[in-house]
C-alpha cells in the first residue's frame, strides 16, 4: 500500500509538470528565416504595415518563414543586403545596381509589370508660374528645388541625368539658388505644394499619382510641368545565400512565386499591376547613367 506521503509527493510531481506544460513557451522555430527588405521610398512607418502581407503570402507560397526588415534610407537597404542581413529586396533600379555590384551572384529577378517603362515628373509650386511644356522647362533654374533621396534612381539618377541632356549643365550649375535632397517622393511632392522653403521637385510618377488620387496633393497647386522620357527602375533582387540556405533552385521557385502574385492588394503595396520577370541587363542603361554621373565606379584593377 502506497503511504500518505508518498501518494502526497507524486501528486506534487504531476501538478508541478502539469504546470510547466501549461506555462512553457513553445519552442522557437528553426531553420533559415528569409529576411527582405525595401527602400523607404514613402513613410517608412506605413511600410511595414503594407509589406507583412507579402512577408504571409511568401511564406505560404514558398513552405519557409518570411519577415520583412524595415531599413531607415536608401544606402541602408543596400548595406543590409551586402551584410547578407536580408537575401531578398525591393530596390530601386540604382541600389538594385549597387547590391549585385556588391554582392557577387545577386540576380534581379522580378520588376513590376510598369517598371521597364517607368517616368519622373519636375513639379513646381503654383506661384512659379512655369506651365507643363514638351521641352524642359528651364525656369526651373530660378527656383530652390530638391531632389528626392541621393541614391533614388527615379528621384534622382534619372532626373539628373534628363536635366544634364538638356541644359548642359549639372544642378549644382542650373540651379541658381540651389538643391536639396527630401529624402522621399512624398516629401518631395508636399514640400513643393507648400511653397515654403522649395518651389519645385522631381518625383516618380506612381507616387505622385497616388496622393493626387489620395486628395493629399492638389494637382493645380504642386503642378506637373514636365516628364520625363522612360526607363527601367524597380526590380526584387535575391541574395545567392538563398541558394545555400534553402537549397538549389530556389531562387527560380521564388521568382516563379513573385510572378505569380495576383492578389491586387498585395500589388498594391508596391503600386504595381502585376510582377514580371527581370534580369540583369534590364538595367544596363542605369548602371551605364550611374557611372557616367559618379554615383557608382569602375572597380579597380
Amino acid at each position: 500500500m502506497t503511504s500518505p506521503r508518498a501518494l502526497s509527493l507524486f501528486l506534487l510531481l504531476v501538478v508541478s509538470l502539469l504546470g510547466l506544460a501549461c506555462t512553457s513557451e513553445p519552442p522557437a522555430a528553426t531553420g533559415p528565416i528569409l529576411r527582405w527588405t525595401a527602400i523607404p521610398d514613402s513613410d517608412p512607418q506605413l511600410l511595414k504595415q503594407k509589406y507583412d502581407p507579402v512577408s504571409a503570402y511568401l511564406s505560404e507560397a514558398l513552405g519557409v518563414p518570411v519577415e520583412y526588415v524595415p531599413v531607415s534610407d536608401y544606402k541602408a537597404s543596400v548595406e543590409a543586403f551586402k551584410a547578407g542581413d536580408v537575401q531578398l529586396a525591393w530596390f530601386g533600379g540604382l541600389t538594385g545596381v549597387q547590391a549585385r555590384r556588391a554582392v557577387t551572384g545577386a540576380h534581379a529577378v522580378a520588376q513590376g509589370k510598369e517598371d521597364p517603362f517607368y517616368e519622373s515628373y519636375f513639379i513646381a509650386h503654383v506661384s512659379t508660374g512655369i506651365e507643363r511644356s514638351e521641352s524642359f522647362p528651364v525656369g526651373l533654374a530660378r527656383h530652390p528645388f530638391t531632389f528626392g533621396s541621393p541614391s533614388s534612381t527615379s528621384g534622382r539618377l534619372m532626373p539628373e541625368h534628363f536635366l544634364r541632356q538638356a541644359t548642359g549643365k549639372s544642378p549644382s550649375d542650373f540651379f541658381e539658388q540651389g538643391f536639396a535632397f527630401s529624402g522621399a517622393h512624398d516629401l518631395t511632392a508636399r514640400q513643393v505644394q507648400e511653397g515654403g522653403a522649395v518651389k519645385a521637385g522631381v518625383l516618380n510618377y506612381k507616387t505622385y499619382d497616388r496622393l493626387v488620387a489620395a486628395g493629399e496633393i492638389d494637382p493645380d497647386v504642386a503642378r506637373i510641368v514636365w516628364v520625363t522620357p522612360p526607363y527601367a527602375d524597380y526590380n526584387f533582387t535575391a541574395h545567392p545565400s538563398l541558394e545555400t540556405d534553402f537549397g538549389a533552385g530556389f531562387t527560380e521557385r521564388l521568382q516563379s512565386v513573385l510572378v505569380a502574385l495576383d492578389d491586387p492588394a498585395l500589388l498594391d503595396a508596391f503600386a504595381r499591376s502585376a510582377l514580371i520577370p527581370a534580369a540583369d541587363e534590364d538595367f544596363a542603361d542605369i548602371e551605364r547613367t550611374a557611372l557616367e554621373l559618379g554615383l557608382i565606379r569602375e572597380p579597380i584593377g
